[in-house]
């Protein structure tokens, strides 16, 4: 049986343009991943409806049923998947171009310790499309998942058996607070954009309540710290700021000299 199997798990509720988006973007891959696995929480039945009616490829499965939630949806597809790598592709993300499975698939082909792997990401800031992403560090999670974007990390199913699988009384921060659990596992960073981000997700439309959780979520783990607080009056100060015509004439200055991935 092949090794590194890896099963895309996406999450939707009452989207299906966003899910036909993402569909295209996993079925286009030049190498197809073992599995996509679609948890669809609508209220409505057309995802339900568009899947049973149209062909899929194989490696497509579903769940259509209500959830609790955006971590207990998560959870539901980390326990059907059966791949050796997960990676959570929400309904409206997009794997950034053709060659991202066989991207990550090497990353774990070439070393075995490797244990989960996060690349960058591209997308809407400041009214511009960008690329970010730096390599994890520990000791920077007081800045919350600055660096670390929960789209482009692939993770080994035994994290999930290890360190458990996403807390569900968390609303926004659960794939923040899961990588506080996992900080110490062998990782690998991937130079080079692994999806494209969907700007009117919940995390965009609700930032600074998502902040405010991951933030909770830190003390919980590592206790109280200034550096932490300081660095959460930053950003509420720059996030409020790109809110302005002249906080976005800035930031494009700052994309110009090439510091947008500061």
């Amino acid at each position: 049986m092949p090794q590194n199997r890896i099963s895309i798990i996406t999450i939707c509720f009452n989207n299906l343009e966003d899910v036909k988006a993402t569909f295209a973007s996993v079925d286009m891959q030049s190498v197809k991943p073992f599995e996509h696995i679609i948890i669809d929480g609508s209220t409505k039945a057309d995802i339900k409806d568009y899947l049973e009616s149209n062909p899929q490829p194989i490696y497509r499965k579903w769940i259509c049923e209500r959830d609790n939630g955006i971590s207990d949806a998560f959870n539901k597809g980390v326990r059907k998947a059966t791949g050796d790598i997960t990676n959570l592709l929400n309904s409206g993300d997009k794997l950034y171009d053709e060659t991202i499975m066989a991207r990550v698939a090497e990353v774990f082909e070439k070393d075995s310790s490797v244990k989960w792997c996060h690349g960058k990401l591209y997308l809407l800031r400041g009214g511009i499309w960008v690329t970010i992403g730096k390599p994890f560090e520990r000791d920077k999670l007081y800045r919350g998942m600055r660096g670390t974007l929960h789209p482009t990390m692939y993770v080994r199913r035994e994290l999930y058996d290890k360190h458990g699988l996403f807390d569900t009384s968390l609303k926004l921060a659960m794939d923040y607070d899961f990588l506080c659990r996992i900080a110490d596992e062998p990782f690998a960073f991937v130079d080079y954009p692994l999806a494209t981000f969907d700007p009117t997700g919940v995390s965009s439309n609700r930032y600074i309540d998502a902040m405010k959780e991951s933030y909770a979520q830190y003390r919980k783990y590592y206790g109280a710290s200034v550096k932490q607080t300081l660095w959460g009056w930053r950003l509420t100060l720059l996030h409020n700021l790109l809110e302005s015509g002249f906080g976005k004439f800035l930031y494009k200055m700052k994309v110009k000299m090439g510091k947008e991935n500061g």
